[in-house]
């Protein structure tokens, strides 16, 4: 009986930690959501409803295409992708879940290559925006890297391109293959402050705002793993 009531405890405690960290991550989510909708003006507007201080400008109207250059990644045939090699082969699945990577020793113009910091866009089946970290690597075809003109804040374009995400899942009308075209994303028009510092503070607050959200679901994701195995381990 006595044994009962620790294991019984044990699990208990560690069931309040996921709930927990459950309820922050919710928590942090839907600030986010609430937050991006007052940040970003809406509903025809050129004025956000909260913005920093000292930024009071109308936003302006552009065409993703005129600040931002989307570039093709190259397109592999199975014979040239190696198990080892001088440069790994990012895929839009070594984003996401898959762990095993191929390699190129192709030595190719500098905008095939991917450096830390670069934002990439994946745009075939599993689509948006990524920061790349990470060393030099080649980008593979349906991944675009995304070279920014001066007037365009990477982290600010990185919330755009997340934003701009939820209305092409929208007009997909629940189709689970979602394919974009790159005259399609340079076409679209987006609202941006015309000046820069602004779009850095607001780019750089939400940046906060997903790291903390990726920390509470590493937790989460820490803490039903480590459940899983001692319920493996503690029950016969």
């Amino acid at each position: 009986e006595n044994e009962q009531r620790q294991i019984g405890g044990f699990f208990d405690r560690l069931d309040s930690l996921i709930t927990l960290h459950q309820r922050k991550y919710d928590k942090l989510c839907v600030l986010k959501k609430s937050m991006l909708d007052k940040m970003f003006p809406k509903g025809g507007s050129l004025y956000p409803e909260i913005r920093f201080a000292g930024f009071t400008d109308p936003w302006e109207q552009r065409k993703l295409g005129e600040v931002a250059h989307f570039i093709n990644g190259r397109a592999y045939s199975q014979n040239e992708l190696l198990s080892s090699g001088k440069y790994p082969v990012l895929r839009v699945g070594n984003f996401y879940t898959n762990d095993s990577w191929y390699y190129s020793n192709l030595e190719l113009e500098d905008k095939n290559y991917a450096y830390e910091g670069d934002l990439l866009y994946t745009w075939s089946a599993t689509f948006g925006p990524h920061i790349w970290h990470g060393n030099k690597v080649i980008y593979h075809y349906h991944i675009w890297k995304v070279q920014l003109e001066a007037a365009l804040e990477k982290l600010f374009a990185f919330q755009l391109l997340e934003r701009d995400k939820e209305r092409i899942l929208s007009d997909k009308n629940g189709s689970t293959m979602v394919h974009i075209t790159k005259t399609g994303i340079e076409n679209t028009s987006v609202l941006m402050p015309c000046s820069v510092e602004e779009q850095r503070r607001i780019g750089a607050f939400f940046d906060r705002l997903d790291s903390l959200i990726t920390l509470h679901q590493r937790k989460l994701e820490l803490l039903r793993n480590i459940k899983k195995s001692m319920l493996d381990k503690m029950f016969v």
